[in-house]
This record gives C-alpha cells, structure tokens and sequence, in this order.
C-alpha cells in the first residue's frame, strides 16, 4: 500500500504550532534531509544536521519552533515542539495503513484449549496456541505462532508478534507489545552445587509485565524463582535483552540491546542502560541512573549519576582518566629526562 498525505491531513496530524509556505505535493514517503525529494517529509531531529535544511529538497519539513529560515517555493516548513515526536505520530497512521490488524476471531489453525478464555474482540493468528486457563483480553492481537502458556494472562490492546512464548502463569498487562521472539517465563538459572553435580533449582515464580511495556524481538525474561520479576509500567527493552529471575525494572526504564541483568537486581523508575552493558546481581540501580554502553557494574548505582566502563566508574572520572591515559607516554617522557638530569649530578 502507498501512503498518501495532504498538507491537510499533516497539519492535523502534527500540530504546528506554526506553518511556513506551502506545497502542492502530497507526501507519499519519509526521507533524511540530504536524500529527500519531492514528495517526500523530512524533519530536523539533531542539530548537527542543521545546516541540511535549507538544501532539502524535502516538500514538507518538520523543524523545532526556534528556526528561523524561509522555505523554498512549493514547500512547507511544519515548526512543532519536537521533530521526532511528530514524525513519530506520522509514523504511527502510517503504521496502522501498512500493517491493519485483521478481523477478531481465531484462525482455524490455532489450538485454544477448552478452558482458555478469548474474547471476542480478541484476534489469533495461524498455529497460535493458548493453554488451558489462559486469558486473552479484548482487542489483543495474536500473531502466527504464539504461545500462551496454561493460566497465562493477557490484558486489553496487547500485541505479540510471530514466535512470541509467554509461559505458564505469566502476566501481560494492558497494551504490551511482544517483538517477534520474545520468551517471558523461561526458567531462571538457578542450580546448586551438590555431591560433585549442579543441581537445578526449580523456579516456581512468574513474570509481570505491567502496561504500555515494549519488549525488542528475541529479548528473553526469566520467571522468578519464587514471586515475581517485574517489569514496570512504560519500560522499554530493545532487541537481545536478558533480565534474570527475580528482577525488578522501575517504570519507564530504557534497556538498550544486549543489555545482561542478573538475579535480584532492582532498577529505579527512568534509568538508562546503554547497549552490552552487564548488571550483576542483587544490585541497586537507583532512579534516573544512567549506565554507559558496555559498562560492567558490580556495585549499586546512586540515583541520578552516570557510572561508565569496566568495571564501571563515575562518568566524569572516566572522562578525566581518558584524557591522563592519552598522556601517558608523554609522561614517560618527561620521567625519563628528569631521571638522566638526576643521574648526572
């Protein structure tokens, strides 16, 4: 399906809270400043790309309230508080055009146990299975392939995407979106060294994935070993994501890819953790703490400050340190001179 936008429908989509020029061209694709043609929306997103805009052969350009330049003839310049949100926005009536979910109902392929309750509203895809006692909720679309475990609970408005597993007793609140391959509930890995053997410890808890979470495709969340590992309200995890059993995200928490969390660590409301960070276990990550890609954190993380490296330090020192190592040699240097001028007194 090709999309197609008048400044009409752009201009309620998005707001402005000021519109320069004018263009006669309808919007049927979305491209960078330096790439974008006729027919197409850009938008001003970085600072640094500033300069592109009055070359843009963009018709239509989404640009912060503080720009100051004219458009060229046939074009339009959309100022709105945030760029990206716009387009964001716009991408989002894109996305409901491009991909439409299909009539509720189950597909003749699905296994759905006798004692599962589906509503109505509810859509379930090709081979999806739903175990007995498990709950769909309304409008919550199941794509091919997923697995709902036995007394797993889905909320309203959820979407899990082809390959999704939600294993037995887990729950899914309101408007949770599940990226293709995600496994909530596998087992937490837990064993005890006994007689020369490791022992599997069984882990009898669930998971919790409270509303408005987003979870990146093969991102993978153990079930407690006992109560719960939580995720809470508005957090998002990106793709190749392990959080371990008994694991507790705030709200609104930002993991980055290939972020590792240990067991029992806990993460305060809005902290950021940068891709391949590794968290250990039975931490602290207090609220607003941010934590750099590829930082090894062995400790707990005071809310609010910003900790880099392996092992991990304070941003700032950090910094500091990155400026003396480049130094180093030149150091020597001036060692070894000092050294030869006191070896010849």
């Amino acid at each position: 399906m090709q999309v197609s936008f008048t400044s009409a429908d752009l201009l309620a989509i998005t707001q402005p809270k000021e519109a320069r020029g004018t263009t006669t061209e309808t919007v049927r694709g979305i491209a960078s400043l330096g790439t974008a043609g006729p027919g197409e929306l850009s938008f001003l997103g970085n600072s640094k790309y500033r300069s592109e805009v009055a070359a843009t052969r963009a018709s239509v350009v989404l640009l912060p309230p503080d720009y100051d330049g004219a458009p060229r003839a046939n074009q339009l310049f959309l100022l709105v508080d945030n760029p990206s949100v716009a387009l964001a926005r716009l991408c989002s009536r894109i996305e409901q055009l491009l991909w439409p979910k299909p009539a509720p109902g189950i597909h003749s392929s699905a296994q759905v146990a006798p004692g599962a309750k589906v509503a109505a509203s509810a859509t379930v895809g090709p081979l999806c299975i739903i175990e007995d006692g498990a709950v769909v909720g309304e409008r919550t679309h199941l794509q091919g392939q997923v697995f709902v475990g036995r007394g797993a609970q889905i909320g309203d408005d959820c979407w899990l995407m082809p390959g999704v597993i939600l294993a037995a007793e887990c729950i899914l609140r309101n408007r949770v979106r599940l990226q293709p391959g995600v496994v909530v509930g596998s087992d937490g890995f837990g064993y005890e060294f006994v007689g020369g053997r490791h022992e599997k410890t069984p882990q009898v808890g669930i998971v919790l994935i409270e509303d408005d979470v987003e979870i990146g495709a093969n991102s993978t969340l153990d079930r407690a070993r006992f109560s719960r590992t939580v995720v809470g309200e508005g957090t998002k995890i990106d793709n190749l994501v392990q959080v371990a059993h008994n694991v507790t995200i705030g709200r609104h928490v930002i993991l980055c890819a290939q972020v590792g969390i240990c067991g029992s660590t806990t993460f305060g409301d809005y902290a950021v953790v940068g891709g391949q960070a590794g968290i250990g276990g039975h931490l602290s990550i207090g609220s607003k703490a941010k934590i750099g890609g590829q930082a090894g954190v062995n400790f707990d993380v005071e809310p609010g400050t910003y900790v880099n490296g392996t092992p991990g330090i304070p941003y700032m020192l950090g910094q500091r340190l990155h400026v003396l190592h480049r130094r180093l040699p030149e150091l020597f240097k001036r060692v070894d001179e000092l050294e030869k001028l006191q070896a010849g007194r």
